[in-house]
């Protein structure tokens, strides 16, 4: 599962070491200095993964993700930073990173992350990498008028195509394949990141609503994407009379 990625750190031997563990698992690598530089070699379109540093010179790893999102860049984002703030964790996947590492890390275990990400997103359209966990087929999944296609990446409500990170995608294929089940907020922190032992359950939060802002009608009275309280988080049809959950 080999895969071209591009490696923004500007910690010369930071960056070599990053770039010799990852060469060791069969990867090509490119290693740039600053965000700038980073956003041009992922605009070739070439590269399936970016592995960036938020403390970067010219455009920080923050900015860099911001444009890639706006851009619709659908390449994968592992964060790297010193900052440890459950904040800065959070703000780094609300803009679309697809997960995030504090420094000081394990080469080792970064490479477990690079290979989690690759695999989870091998149908998905975004480099070489596997669907979501919880998508075990490639049949399009349907909840109401919101429609998700596994094997194409898409989603849309009704007729409208709907844009969503993949973390945001997971989360939803997952609710889907089991509608009106309620999911613990540990329950989808596993479809996002297994074994992340940095993200918060607040992670989850951040990612519903965001999907609110983008699936409902009224994202501050949600219909589609319910919380039952004290559990978690459920997705239904909101033609249905849902009693026992509240927005």
């Amino acid at each position: 599962m080999c895969a071209n990625i591009v490696v923004a750190e500007d910690d010369v031997k930071q960056s070599e070491l990053v770039r010799r563990y990852l060469e060791h698992e069969g990867h090509t690598v490119t290693v740039v200095g600053d965000g700038r530089t980073a956003l041009e070699e992922v605009r070739r379109g070439e590269s399936d993964l970016l592995v960036l540093d938020v403390m970067m010179p010219r455009t920080d790893g923050l900015d860099v993700v911001r444009i890639l999102r706006a851009e619709s860049r659908d390449v994968l984002v592992l964060m790297l930073t010193a900052r440890s703030t459950e904040d800065d964790l959070l703000l780094g996947l609300d803009l679309g990173a697809d997960d995030y590492m504090t420094k000081p890390f394990s080469p080792r275990e970064l490479t477990a992350r690079v290979r989690t990400l690759l695999r989870r997103n091998r149908r998905s359209g975004v480099g070489p990498a596997p669907a979501p966990a919880a998508a075990s087929a490639d049949e399009a999944l349907s909840v109401g008028t919101l429609r998700i296609d596994p094997a194409r990446h898409e989603v849309s409500v009704g007729e409208t195509p709907v844009e969503c990170t993949p973390g945001e995608f997971r989360i939803l294929t997952a609710m889907a394949m089991e509608p009106d089940r309620v999911f613990t907020r540990q329950r989808l922190l596993e479809e996002l990141h297994g074994f992340d032992k940095y993200i918060s359950d607040r992670t989850v939060d951040v990612h519903i609503m965001n999907l609110r802002k983008k699936i409902e009608h009224a994202p501050r009275r949600p219909t589609r994407l319910l919380t039952v309280f004290g559990v978690g988080y459920k997705l239904t049809d909101p033609a249905k009379n849902v009693r026992h959950a509240r927005p």
